[in-house]
């Protein structure tokens, strides 16, 4: 490494201004991301009797390359190679690129407010942590619990697809034998350090990346005649866009695509769970948030729109992936190996993220106090190995639950996972709105803070109300519907827990008060 690790947000000179605006009377984030610093620190002098004396140090192993590659990993997945195709024929090609378009606007904006609170609280699980301070630490708890769910049965879909995909190369051989090995292989990237994880998602993304890069320099020549396509004697030109009207199946499909997409770009938001772990974040999140749009522009919406130049809709992606159709139609050889390995690289990225993502949401509510605090001690890599055995046991339930029962839990939480996402991104604008209020109540500007976001606080707001009506409107997605209600109800669920956890541990403080008012020979 180029230069020594950190400890986390500790020393970020913009996190220790934070204490200046706390206004509801608790105490304030940065305290509470210093405390297990400073413990750790003392921890080889320290008695030993003191069981919240853990060692709680994340390190700073991420660069700039390392969170662009993150950023963009937890967003291209197997959606945009196998179910795009689906998508098309639901809205039609215009209907498509404009809800991928007002995706990509959506996400962007979300990531402008995320890009404020990381660089000014740069810590490691932050989503719960900004909506504990500045909603209120119930919603922190249910923040938590939404985004460490979206995660952990992202995990379970994702190690199925594994040993699915490998069925292509190995027939013989049972699906549960590669679905073992792609468990025992990303699980040893994540304990190995976060800068093993970083590397390693670094380069599965960069094939992803690569593999949609191809495919559209590859497609356009195609589209404008400087390499030739099957059913086709002249250029293909953009004809087939518009060829049966701009929106074939009416305006609906479209409304509907639009809450695929928003779940389909859930993951950029991991650059706020790495901040605390990321070196110089004040430079490094900020470029990764402003190259995400163009990249979302680039890599989604120029390649749907080569897919739906090249194939007739209709018949895009039915029974196969649109990538293979079009490298089939061109004359490229092994079409299908190539798709199926970009593929399985996208299924591993996505499980490394989510192993990552999942295991420091578990860590960062042990180092909050909302679940027992040896969830967040670390070894001497600066790896939560507790909180991401805990973390791997959740995903592999899930996976279970695909198996045993795959229509009736399995089925919920994919329902619960889906809107989860989008509960977060409405919790990270209404975060920045507040924050940003309290910054100026106590006497700071704007122009203090690192990054700010632009254009506040109108980007903000149509950042919280854009993503409120995407959770709102699902409602009249008949499909979805029951995912809605399924959110509504655990949501409820998430708050009732986490008040009767605030009543038990009352009750539990109040009787060990009694017990030392109480003379010794007088006890029970």
């Amino acid at each position: 490494m180029s230069q020594p690790d950190t400890d986390t947000a500790a020393q970020s000179p913009s996190s220790q201004q934070e204490p200046q605006i706390q206004t509801d009377g608790r105490r304030s984030h940065s305290e509470q991301v210093n405390q297990p610093a400073q413990t750790s620190q003392s921890e080889s002098s320290h008695d030993g009797k003191d069981e919240h004396a853990l060692h709680t140090n994340l390190k700073r192993g991420m660069e700039s390359r390392h969170l662009q590659m993150i950023s963009l990993g937890g967003v291209i997945g197997t959606g945009l190679f196998l179910s795009s195709g689906y998508t098309i024929q639901q809205a039609g090609p215009i209907g498509t690129i404009l809800a991928y378009s007002i995706g990509a606007l959506i996400v962007y904006l979300v990531m402008l407010t995320l890009g404020e609170l990381s660089v000014a609280m740069p810590v490691t699980g932050s989503f719960h942590v900004y909506a504990e301070k500045f909603i209120g630490p119930g919603t922190g708890f249910v923040i938590a619990i939404q985004y460490w769910l979206t995660w952990t049965v992202a995990l379970g879909s994702e190690f199925t697809a594994a040993g699915l995909l490998m069925q292509r190369w190995f027939p013989n051989i049972p699906t549960w034998v590669w679905s073992a090995a792609c468990i025992i292989l990303i699980f040893t990237l994540n304990a190995l350090s976060v800068r093993f994880f970083a590397e390693a998602e670094f380069w599965f993304a960069s094939i992803k990346v690569s593999a949609i890069c191809a495919f559209i320099i590859i497609g356009l020549l195609a589209i404008f005649g400087v390499i030739p396509i099957a059913g086709y004697q002249h250029a293909p030109m953009f004809g087939n866009l518009v060829k049966d009207g701009i929106f074939p199946n009416g305006f609906m499909p479209v409304f509907a695509t639009i809450l695929t997409v928003n779940f389909a770009f859930s993951g950029t938001e991991l650059i706020g769970v790495t901040a605390g772990e990321t070196r110089d974040p004040e430079t490094a999140v900020p470029k990764a948030i402003h190259t995400t749009l163009w990249r979302l522009v680039l890599f989604f919406i120029g390649s749907i729109t080569v897919m739906c130049a090249l194939i007739p809709w209709r018949q895009a992606g039915v029974g196969e992936s649109p990538f293979v159709l079009v490298f089939n139609s061109i004359g490229i050889p092994y079409a299908g190996d190539i798709m199926n390995f970009v593929v399985l690289t996208a299924v591993l990225s996505a499980s490394n993220s989510g192993l990552y993502a999942s295991t420091r949401m578990v860590w960062s509510m042990g180092n909050e106090g909302m679940i027992p605090r040896w969830f967040a001690k670390t070894n001497r890599r600066g790896v939560p190995m507790l909180a991401l055995c805990a973390a791997m046991a959740g995903g592999l339930l899930a996976l279970l639950s695909s198996v045993i029962a795959a229509s009736t839990v399995y089925l919920v939480l994919v329902a619960l996972s889906g809107l989860s996402a989008v509960v977060v991104w409405i919790a990270i604008a209404y975060c920045q709105i507040v924050f940003r209020r309290r910054w100026l109540a106590a006497g700071h500007s704007a122009s203090e803070l690192k990054y700010r976001t632009p254009g506040y606080p109108y980007v903000s707001w149509a950042a919280f109300i854009l993503c409120t009506a995407s959770f709102v409107l699902v409602i009249f997605d008949v499909e979805q519907r029951f995912a809605l209600v399924a959110e509504l109800v655990f949501i409820v669920a998430c708050y009732g827990a986490y008040f009767l956890q605030q009543w038990v541990r009352k009750r539990k403080k109040a009787t060990e008060a009694d017990d030392l008012d109480t003379p010794w020979f007088a006890r029970d």
